[in-house]
């Protein structure tokens, strides 16, 4: 597995990260023993890079997490680096309720997230989404804080604009920018892309395959469980939903003749886009994993690139990425 730094003032992180997301939350229900195994398989892949938030599942996955770090061979679980989202508000029914960045809620949030992990630090710690009630600054510097006592590493950014980019790098050192990209989700190469890096600044990757839209494993007769986040967002529903697996089956074309599957064509392409951009991908089951690991062995020419963006041009998706009430708190959308 190879090593790239996540950013100028960042750790070194695996070529590919694991979303651990729907291991517990919003894709439906998950095997927690097959899910631990899917992180060991990752740990021993050489995966590095573990990625999750203190509100899947309401704490149940830095929960999963701990227990499979606990229960990894010694020298794989001291290569793990576990990057935390905090901030969301949830209430019992699972509904949302806005976010928190105010400073004495992220020494909270960081505190419940230590124990659950069962860590003594976290090392990349981010607000998931900005809260427009507290200013960067004040969040930023609120887990800088964090930082100088130990407790976390390095700081990270979530779904943030390239003006909030730059007012956060200006508080304290920004390692990367967690944010959607994928070949159908290609805001950022507009504005934020570029921020990035001119101020040395990674990406993590997140929904590479379009939570599993462009995976080549969706149909469109599937039949999606209570709570699936999917059953809700826009570029699944009707029309849109038709539409997007017809750009999947020009992509699936490409894929064939390449000899690879189409959800390694997928993460090969944001793996294209450069070192500094880090896919996350969310497996959770071991032959997921395996098969999203066999992209790091597929090489994309500029012929390849070619196809690959004929069949999916830029914005060709129908819909939106989120509802239109969790667009409105993405800061990387205004």
């Amino acid at each position: 597995m190879r090593t790239v730094p996540l950013g100028t003032t960042g750790p070194q992180v695996s070529r590919l990260g694991l979303g651990c997301m729907g291991m517990s939350a919003l894709y439906g229900d998950a095997d927690r023993a097959e899910s631990v195994a899917t992180v060991h398989a990752a740990l021993e892949a050489g995966v590095t890079l573990l990625d999750t938030g203190d509100f899947y599942g309401m704490g149940h996955n830095e929960m999963l997490i701990g227990e499979a770090l606990r229960t990894a061979p010694a020298a794989r679980r001291e290569q793990a680096l576990v990057s935390v989202k905090f901030g969301a508000l949830r209430d019992a029914d699972g509904g949302w309720a806005g976010y928190d960045g105010r400073p004495a809620a992220v020494r909270n949030f960081a505190a419940y997230s230590l124990q659950r992990l069962g860590v003594d630090h976290i090392d990349v710690y981010r607000i998931a989404r900005v809260d427009p009630d507290v200013p960067i600054e004040e969040t930023v510097g609120a887990i800088a804080d964090l930082v100088e006592k130990g407790h976390v590493r390095h700081i990270g950014l979530s779904e943030t604009g390239a003006e909030t980019v730059r007012r956060a790098a200006a508080t304290a050192p920004i390692s990367d920018l967690q944010i959607e990209y994928s070949l159908i989700s290609r805001g950022i190469e507009r504005d934020i892309l570029p921020t990035t890096r001119e101020l040395g600044i990674a990406i993590t990757a997140y929904g590479v395959l379009s939570r599993g839209l462009i995976s080549g494993h969706f149909t469109a007769d599937r039949q999606l469980a209570a709570g699936d986040f999917r059953a809700h967002s826009p570029r699944f529903q009707g029309e849109n939903l038709e539409h997007n697996l017809k750009l999947v089956d020009a992509l699936r074309k490409v894929a064939e003749e390449k000899g690879v599957s189409v959800a390694q064509i997928a993460i090969a392409w944001v793996l294209s886009r450069g070192e500094d951009i880090v896919p996350l991908v969310g497996a959770r089951r071991r032959d997921r994993l395996t098969e999203a690991l066999g992209a790091l062995d597929v090489t994309l020419d500029e012929g390849d690139l070619r196809a690959i963006e004929e069949a999916v041009p830029a914005d060709a998706a129908a819909g939106e990425r989120y509802p239109e009430s969790q667009m409105a708190h993405l800061d990387s959308e205004r």
